[in-house]
């Protein structure tokens, strides 16, 4: 059995990956692995994460586009770039306050 822990983000926080070139704001959190087997077995080996950490869904975006992407806590930073996030799905989802931050439109959902 797997223990879950305390995320370390938050809804709402633009991260940026630690070796892979993309961003995103996170909207939603697994506090353990939560995706099937052959998603984590397609991830190479050495570079594996753990299932026993905090799993976040992000509205992500590199240079050329933007997905919604699955990521361990292991492999995020908080992004201090203060760009916002241009994900088209964003504004379904977020409201930007005046500090630039993102609120959930509908916070009761999470």
């Amino acid at each position: 059995m797997t223990k879950a822990r305390t995320a370390r983000f938050q809804i709402g926080q633009i991260v940026r990956h630690r070796i892979y070139s993309f961003r995103g704001v996170i909207f939603d959190i697994d506090p353990v692995f939560n995706n099937t087997e052959e998603w984590w077995l397609s991830i190479p080996e050495n570079v594996r994460p753990h299932k026993d950490q905090p799993f976040y869904h992000m509205l992500a975006e590199n240079a050329d586009s933007e997905y919604v992407a699955y990521v361990s806590e292991q492999n995020l930073l908080p992004d201090d770039s203060g760009e916002p996030i241009r994900h088209s799905q964003v504004t379904e989802i977020f409201i930007q306050d005046e500090s630039g931050g993102y609120r959930p439109r509908n916070p009761s959902l999470n």
